[in-house]
């Protein structure tokens, strides 16, 4: 037969469809996807959907505690076949945490093999590991096949995974809880499950207690490793509050002495979070690199505890101050962030206080209580109507075996016959004859009445929310009691500590022999420092037309303030400056002073000392010279100028009166007070001008006189009854000044 040449059907026309809109709705989809089924953790029992899958098909897999050990090649093909297909790396790390003593505070994973160590080294493959649960899992399964909680299909359909975990016990916050979503994240730090327990059990009987109150049974944090939290109560008072902040943690150290006044400092807790060896191996590059001045050697003596060896340079050398520079460049000290974000009744990305977290957690356990009290009710009720079955066939039971021996139906016949229900009668046609022997009238009545009873307690504990929340107290106490029996698993670890003295102190001060040195700057900004306090220096040679700015006397271990023409103040150390040999070096080698710059002003930094700052165009105000010292070369920004005008005046704050005199050579005193104290800004206007702009200004104590030192050297007091006349409010234009005032506008 011929074949006929059909035509081919046109394919379909393709879907317009808008680039932007189709990427928005994937992208949407992955981000909803991260951050729901992957990194944040359901605020009711603190579990990503990995987790809460691992524990669960431990659970079907009967691993409880006490219970044989199985492998956990067994666990995770198990998990990733019916719950979670998204790679077999991924679940056996998860459940290698959660049996890190070293990273969950209350592990729920008791493993058997090596579980990686708080150096870093990994787990074994699973094919050598073997594992079961803690009793802290089985706490958050408690219930889980009385209806406690919803399910819903698996990946796959065949099967029904938990949508939550009963969780009898806070986990969230217990274990706490750290990941990466798409546009959001969450770090929640553990804490101790007694201290929860016991705000819980306070925020039952006080609904509406704030966390300030709820603080006063959880002070902060307890990491598994220890430390030390340095911050303080305000601090973390702020950060519970709002769900977001960090907390300072340090390492426990203590001194151990040793032979002829030697002297160790040995850590015993390190940050949590922090590899052990990678914490040594940045120590020891510091070392290598001279940046530890104070250390001679660090050592591993750790086995089963950590102890890591500091060997001071010097039997003279401080320990707090040692510790002090290694807190500040190693992760002896390190910062834990803290982003409380969950997801609020599993569905809603919300950061949360530390009250609406216990909120959520008591409220689940509530629901909890309610599923699981009507789970019960049904079950009495149908053995209550077995029973009563049951004390039927015990009065009547030689009528009870006639009728099944000879009816055709003995369903129905017996259901006609002692008026029973179908459930009745089907458990009596069950029931085998040997255990009818077993039939005792009084048995079968007293647990009728136990039962009875028990159903009214529970109908009563269902009508009345104060025996709810009764009854979750006395589970929250018993919670506690289980997970703190044993003092290794429920006594604080982490402390809290003020940081010490020391860490206000200058490091460099400690590493530096303290000798007296005389710093001198010349016009052009070139500095060095002679050794010794040299109160004659005329003899100084200077650099071609260059000349001597100012000298004055400090230490190796004193701070230089250098104000630049743009209002910045840069920090010199004064062991860093060039020696008296030669003309020094230029400034600029030691500060980033921007090109086109010059300095104002070069004096030592004194703590607690005020200054007047002040503008070329008259504003200016009082800092104190700890805002403006700097810990880098950029220095800070401490006076705001305007274009056109540059940094003019810096003088130390000594009297109750400022006079400002001028480029039009008027002079003004006013009191001290008008001046405002800032740590940066414009400041406030001094003095009036129409042309030009400030040429000096002083402080000075009115009953003393203002003084100035004229070109001959010569001194000048002027009192204040002949002060009158210049004595005025700040911003006014002032008056020529006194007989005998310098011409160079200067006080001296």
């Amino acid at each position: 037969m011929a074949k006929t040449n059909v035509p081919a059907s046109p394919p379909p026309a393709p879907d317009n469809v808008n680039l932007r809109d189709a990427l928005e709705e994937r992208y949407l989809a992955y981000a909803l996807s991260t951050i729901m089924g992957r990194a944040l953790p359901d605020a009711r029992d603190g579990l990503k959907p990995v987790h809460r899958r691992i524990l669960y098909g431990m659970h079907i897999l009967r691993l409880d505690p006490g219970t044989a050990f199985k492998k956990c090649a067994k666990i995770v093909g198990d998990v990733m076949g019916s719950f979670h297909p998204h790679g077999d790396q991924a679940i056996y790390d998860a459940l290698v945490r959660l049996a890190q003593d070293f990273a969950s505070r209350y592990p729920m994973i008791e493993g058997q093999g090596n579980f990686g160590n708080i150096d870093g080294d990994s787990a074994a493959a699973y094919r050598y590991t073997e594992a079961r649960m803690t009793d802290a899992a089985r706490l958050l399964l408690e219930g889980i096949n009385e209806d406690a909680i919803d399910f819903r299909e698996n990946y796959s359909g065949d099967q029904k995974e938990p949508i939550v975990l009963p969780a009898a016990f806070p986990n969230l916050l217990a274990n706490g809880s750290q990941g990466i979503a798409v546009g959001m994240a969450t770090s929640i730090p553990p804490h101790n499950v007694g201290e929860l327990c016991d705000a819980a059990l306070y925020l039952v009987t006080h609904p509406k207690a704030t966390t300030d109150q709820l603080l006063t049974f959880v002070p902060g944090p307890d990491f598994p490793t220890g430390g030390l939290v340095v911050d303080g109560a305000e601090q973390i008072a702020e950060t519970y509050r709002t769900g977001r902040g960090s907390f300072r943690v340090r390492a426990k150290w203590e001194k151990e002495e040793g032979q002829r006044g030697m002297w160790v400092a040995v850590v015993t807790e390190i940050p949590y979070g922090v590899q052990k060896s990678r914490l040594i191996e940045k120590i020891a590059e510091l070392l290598n690199d001279k940046k530890l001045p104070l250390l001679a050697d660090v050592r591993d003596e750790s086995a089963e505890d950590v102890r890591v060896v500091l060997e001071p340079r010097s039997r003279t050398i401080d320990p707090v101050v040692l510790m002090e520079s290694l807190f500040r460049l190693t992760e002896l000290e390190s910062r834990f962030p803290v982003n409380m974000n969950v997801l609020v009744d599993g569905v809603v990305p919300r950061v949360v206080s530390l009250s609406e977290a216990l909120k959520q957690w008591l409220d689940h356990r509530r629901e909890v209580l309610l599923r699981r009290s009507r789970f019960r009710l049904g079950e009495i009720e149908h053995r209550l109507e077995v029973v009563s079955g049951m004390l039927i066939v015990f009065l009547h039971l030689d009528e009870v075996i006639r009728i099944i021996r000879e009816e055709d139906e003995p369903k129905e016949a017996l259901k006609t016959r002692f008026e029973l229900t179908d459930v009745q009668a089907n458990y009596i046609l069950d029931t085998r004859l040997r255990s009818l022997r077993r039939l005792e009238e009084m048995q079968l009545r007293k647990e009728f009445d136990e039962l009875t009873l028990e159903k009214s307690e529970i109908e009563g504990l269902l009508g009345d929310e104060a025996k709810q929340w009764k009854t979750i107290t006395a589970q929250i106490r018993e919670v506690k009691k289980k997970l703190t029996a044993d003092p290794a698993l429920g006594k604080r670890r982490t402390q809290f500590a003020t940081p010490p003295d020391g860490a206000a102190l200058d490091l460099t001060e400690a590493m530096i022999e303290r000798e007296p040195v005389t710093v001198v700057v010349s016009e052009k900004g070139w500095v060095r420092a002679l050794k010794g306090h040299m109160a004659d220096l005329s003899s100084l040679q200077f650099k071609g037309d260059d000349a001597l700015k100012v000298a004055f006397f400090a230490e190796t271990t004193s701070k230089v303030l250098v104000l630049a023409t743009n209002g910045k103040v840069f920090t010199l150390d004064a062991s860093k400056m060039p020696g008296g040999r030669g003309f020094g070096e230029p400034l600029r080698l030691m500060a980033d002073i921007d090109e086109g710059e010059d300095v104002v002003s070069v004096l030592p930094f004194v703590p607690g000392r005020k200054m007047l700052i002040a503008s070329s165009d008259g504003r200016g105000f009082v800092v104190g010279d700890d805002e403006m010292i700097s810990s880098t070369r950029k220095g800070r920004a401490v006076l705001n100028v305007d274009k056109g005008s540059r940094a003019q005046v810096l003088v130390p704050v000594e009297g109750d009166h400022v006079a400002v005199v001028g480029d039009n050579r008027k002079l003004l005193v006013f009191p001290l007070a008008q001046a405002p104290e800032m740590a940066r800004g414009k400041g406030v206007r001094l003095q009036k001008y129409k042309d030009g702009g400030i040429a000096d200004a002083k402080t000075f104590a009115m009953a003393e006189g203002l003084t100035w030192k004229d070109s001959a050297g010569r001194t000048f007091t002027v009192t204040k009854p002949e002060l009158n006349d210049w004595i005025g409010n700040r911003a006014e234009a002032g008056r020529l000044p006194p007989r005998g005032f310098p011409k160079n506008n200067r006080f001296g």
